[in-house]
This record gives C-alpha cells, sequence and structure tokens, in this order.
C-alpha cells in the first residue's frame, strides 16, 4: 500500500511504501538484544579520547600506568580510572609485575577497529 506525502524538501521518501521482501530478509540479520547492548555499550566506551588516546599508546607497546600518566600528561587515578573501563570492557589487560601495573591491548581486534574506523574517517 502507497501513500502520497508532500516533503520534498525532506531526506525521506516521498511516498510509503514497505518492500516486505526485503523487510523480512533484513530482520535475518539483526543481532539479539543482548549482543546489540554490548556491541553499543562498546562503542560508547570507546566515544572517550582519552580512552582512544590509551588504545593508541598501547597499540605500540605495553605500558605501565606511570608512563601512559607522563605521556598523556594525566594523574595517574585518572588514567587508572580509564584503564578500568576499557578492562571491564575487554580492549585492555593488565599484569603486575612486582609493584608496577603494565597494560596491553586484550586482542588483535582492537588494532583491526581502530584501525578500520581511522580509515573511514581519513575519506570522509
Amino acid at each position: 500500500m502507497s501513500k502520497e506525502f508532500d516533503n520534498k524538501d525532506c531526506d525521506t521518501c516521498e511516498i510509503y511504501h514497505i518492500h516486505h521482501d526485503m523487510v523480512n530478509e533484513s530482520k535475518l540479520n539483526l543481532l539479539d538484544n543482548t549482543t546489540t547492548l554490548r556491541l553499543a555499550e562498546t562503542f560508547k566506551i570507546l566515544g572517550d579520547p582519552t580512552r582512544i588516546k590509551i588504545l593508541t599508546l598501547l597499540s605500540d607497546n605495553e605500558m605501565c600506568v606511570c608512563d601512559i600518566a607522563e605521556a598523556l600528561q594525566m594523574g595517574q587515578s585518572a588514567i587508572s580510572h580509564q584503564l578500568r573501563i576499557l578492562r571491564g570492557a575487554r580492549l585492555v589487560k593488565f599484569r603486575k609485575e612486582g609493584k608496577e601495573a603494565w597494560y596491553s591491548l586484550d586482542d588483535d581486534h582492537v588494532v583491526v577497529l581502530m584501525n578500520q574506523c581511522l580509515q573511514h574517517i581519513s575519506h570522509s
């Protein structure tokens, strides 16, 4: 069923017509609610500039909290707070060596995700 709309200056369809075959096929690829929420949460976490800087630093080397704080000219407690959030999202991991806490990226997926996003924004 089609309806005519008077919205020629709008970025929407000028008629209302549902393509049921496309809708039904597309629904097969929808993510379940749990996966959708986890993905949205990950993107929300990645939406913080300080966290992006930390991930960028860790994409080259494992670093201790002191070194990350120095590189970003921030306090250790602020860096530790951001690292806890990144750990909770399984984007970074850490290990203790004596009295030092060393952080690295959790896996190569983090680098791939960041590189793909960088490619995307460089073509904009």
